[in-house]
């Protein structure tokens, strides 16, 4: 599709949707809603949007007292203070007391641009996977962020969604459905398989137009759901092409690459090869750029797919009976 949605606009969209539709939804913002977008819901519903000012701390302690009154608490800032800042909070009330809170976190990634590395959240998805009873999630696209923000006000429980700040292609209609702890099969193909999460998930489908003019068949998948991770849908693409590709705006340990790498070792052995920064903080310059520089465009992951396609053996394993994994268990 040719048409281009900000995350972060729609996510802006959707909760004001939301607010006429559900009395109980309140927004907390960190003096950022021209950012966040949370200035839609603002506009409308003045006396459910809280303004807490520069104090992301306080953002999430108030998030979680609505939540323990009843509400439906959004909290949004910019993700590299809502994980960084606040972390304790989100850990010592949140998601240890299992808190009806939806965390959505925009500027995630290099594509945050000219900001620079101090704003670029490359850390926020380590941060949170990390914590129990939480959901993580990172939409590919306006029509995902719309699913997600509405299963969002839905489901009782603590949620963290990374939203982004550039437009970027549209994958999906207004049909597509989240279900939590499923991914999205987007590209059928039997040579190596292209996993991303975000913005490089469209970098993924192109790059699989580029090797499938050299002859190759790539799988494309969606693993918008960080956590709880499809866990199926990772091992049927490890059996079926033995061989995988991460591609992320986040550091290549504790994102999409660790979670996928976490599943091959424990059901399906498979040769991975994990694009995302290195052990490095981003930097300031266009999106475009910044994308290229740290190896994160479909001509990059086109060579990573040729690369870990060399490393394909005998040694791909048969999964386990069970996949299910005990996270969120008895929801």
């Amino acid at each position: 599709m040719s048409a281009k949605e900000s995350t972060r606009v729609e996510y802006g969209k959707t909760l004001a949707q939301l607010g006429a539709e559900n009395p109980q939804i309140v927004v907390l913002d960190a003096d950022l809603s021209g950012s966040t977008q949370t200035h839609h819901f603002a506009k409308v519903f003045k006396e459910r949007f809280f303004n807490v000012g520069i104090a992301e701390q306080d953002l999430m302690g108030t998030a979680a007292g609505l939540a323990l009154g009843g509400k439906i608490p959004f909290a949004s800032t910019f993700a590299m203070f809502a994980t960084g800042r606040a972390w304790e909070q989100i850990r010592q009330t949140i998601a240890y007391g299992n808190l009806n809170v939806k965390i959505v976190a925009s500027h995630g990634g290099v594509t945050v641009g000219e900001d620079g590395g101090s704003h670029q959240a490359v850390e926020d998805l380590a941060l949170m996977r990390i914590l129990p009873n939480l959901v993580v999630l990172v939409p590919a696209d306006g029509a995902e962020t719309r699913a997600m923000t509405r299963w969002a006000a839905t489901f009782a429980g603590p949620v963290y969604m990374r939203t982004g700040r550039m437009a970027v292609p549209l994958l999906y209609d207004d049909n597509y459905t989240f279900e939590l702890g499923r991914g999205s099969l987007l590209r059928e193909g039997d040579d190596v398989t292209l996993i991303g999460i975000g913005i490089m998930v469209q970098a993924c489908l192109d790059a699989a137009a580029l090797l499938a003019a050299d002859g190759i068949a790539a799988r494309v998948v969606n693993l918008s759901c960080l956590k709880p991770l499809d866990l199926d849908l990772v091992v049927d693409s490890a059996r079926r092409t033995g061989a995988l590709v991460t591609a992320e705006e986040h550091m290549v340990v504790g994102g999409l690459g660790s979670a996928v790498s976490e599943v091959l070792a424990e059901h399906c052995p498979a040769p991975l090869k994990r694009l995302g920064l290195h052990d490095t903080f981003g930097m300031s310059g266009k999106p475009a750029d910044l994308l290229k520089h740290y190896g994160l465009t479909p001509e990059h992951i086109k060579h990573a797919a040729e690369q870990v396609m060399a490393r394909k053996g005998s040694h791909v394993g048969a999964p386990f009976a069970d996949l299910k994994p005990p996270i969120m268990a008895g929801r």
